[in-house]
């Protein structure tokens, strides 16, 4: 009991945190909604603070002085933050402005709207080799590659490098924490901000030479207001723009489905009415966000937000998920997961100049990846859908991986897929055939026999509902076969 009373109130890298951050959500909204903590930073866990501090221009970024303050001068010299302060995300106006011009048309309505088609073909391509296995890691082998390849797409990376970013995709989620990463966790993101650079460099090059229909290209040949991207300004933000191309999404697809199965009513009724995808999509980034957090620093002197003081200069941390479980706004409760919920405005994407550039993007792959999954594998069962492995980070909320099974993998047993139906009718047929020329009641009574062998063999080996699936397909099949 001690131990309960003493715990801080926010630790967002304690494993119970990291398990389930919505309980210690609802205590901060209901006991410190603007919460000061031991690194000096406030949490605003309400929706009307956290929203407010988003929009509202007496706040912004000032990411250099904000990190100096964080872990000392000789920071900056550090390939990893050099990096980090160019990202546009960390960019207070004009600066911002500039960047984000160069970058906002390549994801307007009309352009994301058109990836459809690339993102229904990735999406088949990849069950299309999965299914015959019959299990798969929906994290590894379904979600990630998905935003991975389109992104890849976009900026014009060739197919022989993207196995590369494949492997080095998801292993600096830790930047983002609101926690002092360790000198190990530093020097690993020098090593990587210095092969990223490294690998952009000479594509620059290479579509200086040889123009592609890309947004790299663009980027390389791009003025704004008479001034070139320099080459650190588009190394940095090609490498935001890849990290924040995958990973909202691999963990909305990852997030959305862990939920969907853990809720079975939830499940099934979106198999039943697959037209509400679209707002079970947002009701996934509401219920359980793929990005958890996102901070501002105070421009200025704020006399009250939330009932405090907050001095210029400090910073204050929204909480994205705790905001979209506050029942200010969402009074029928948030805790659960409802795919018809009403006016669903999740704050996942951000808000304000900062809002999320790939919002749409992200929303589009995870409803033609989520919706494509459940038509073509509707058995498909979670390893454990109770006790997942979450990433070890606090501001980016997933799993690590999603083990799944279908068909004769399952862990309900073997379930007769259609190939194997196909196949025993097809043999049945031969028998029939090359019985035909002959007369005869013994004749008539093997294949009776044939029948009635292959008809108990169906019986057995197929439950009823992948029977119910596949039947119909075959019509019409003989009432031995059909049982």
């Amino acid at each position: 009991m001690n131990e309960q009373v003493n715990a801080p109130l926010f630790n967002p890298l304690s494993p119970e945190f990291i398990r389930n951050p919505y309980p210690h959500y609802e205590r901060l909204r209901t006991t410190d909604p603007m919460h000061l903590t031991s690194l000096g930073m406030y949490v605003a866990s309400r929706h009307a603070e956290a929203s407010l501090v988003l929009r509202d221009k007496r706040f912004g970024m000032d990411y250099v002085e904000r990190t100096i303050r964080r872990y000392g001068p000789k920071i900056m010299n550090e390939p990893l933050f050099r990096g980090l302060r160019r990202w546009m995300l960390h960019q207070d106006p004009p600066d911002h402005t500039r960047l984000r011009g160069l970058f906002v048309k390549a994801f307007t309505a009309r352009r994301v709207e058109d990836m459809r088609p690339r993102i229904q073909q990735i999406v088949d391509k990849t069950l299309d080799g999965m299914i015959p296995q019959g299990r798969m890691d929906l994290i590894e082998d379904f979600a990630f590659r998905l935003p991975v390849t389109i992104i890849c797409d976009m900026l014009g990376i060739p197919d022989e490098h993207r196995e590369m970013f494949y492997a080095d995709a998801r292993e600096s989620g830790h930047v983002l924490d609101p926690v002092t990463p360790s000198p190990k966790q530093i020097k690993q993101g020098d090593v990587r901000a210095l092969m990223s650079a490294r690998y952009c460099r000479q594509l620059f090059e290479l579509r200086r030479r040889k123009p592609g229909n890309d947004l790299t290209t663009q980027l390389v040949q791009a003025e704004e207001d008479g001034r070139k991207l320099s080459n650190e300004e588009l190394t940095a933000n090609l490498i935001l723009l890849f990290g924040a191309g995958h990973e909202t999404t691999v963990n909305l697809i990852g997030n959305g489905l862990l939920a969907l199965h853990r809720n079975p009513d939830q499940l099934a009724l979106l198999k039943a009415r697959p037209e509400l995808i679209t707002n079970a999509i947002e009701e996934f980034l509401r219920y359980d966000s793929a990005f958890q957090v996102t901070g501002r620093v105070a421009l200025e002197d704020i006399e009250d937000l939330g009932g405090k003081e907050i001095p210029k200069g400090d910073s204050v941390l929204c909480l994205l998920g705790s905001a979209n479980h506050d029942s200010a706004v969402y009074p029928d409760h948030p805790e659960r997961l409802d795919i018809t919920r009403p006016n669903v405005k999740p704050l996942s994407f951000g808000g304000g100049i900062h809002f999320c550039l790939g919002a749409q993007l992200a929303r589009i792959e995870a409803e033609i990846a989520i919706s494509t999954l459940l038509r073509r594998l509707p058995d498909l069962r979670l390893d454990d859908a109770e006790n997942p492995e979450w990433r070890p980070t606090f501001a980016l909320r997933g799993v690590k991986r999603l083990p799944a099974s279908w068909g004769r993998h399952s862990s309900a047993g073997w379930r007769c897929d259609f190939a194997t139906l196909a196949s025993i009718y097809e043999r049945f047929r031969r028998r029939v055939r090359l019985g035909a020329n002959a007369a005869g009641a013994p004749k008539r009574r093997h294949r009776a026999d044939d029948a009635a062998r292959i008809g108990d063999r169906l019986h057995h080996r197929a439950d009823s509902r992948a029977r119910r699936a596949v039947f119909h397909r075959l019509e019409p099949v003989p009432p031995a076969i059909r049982g």
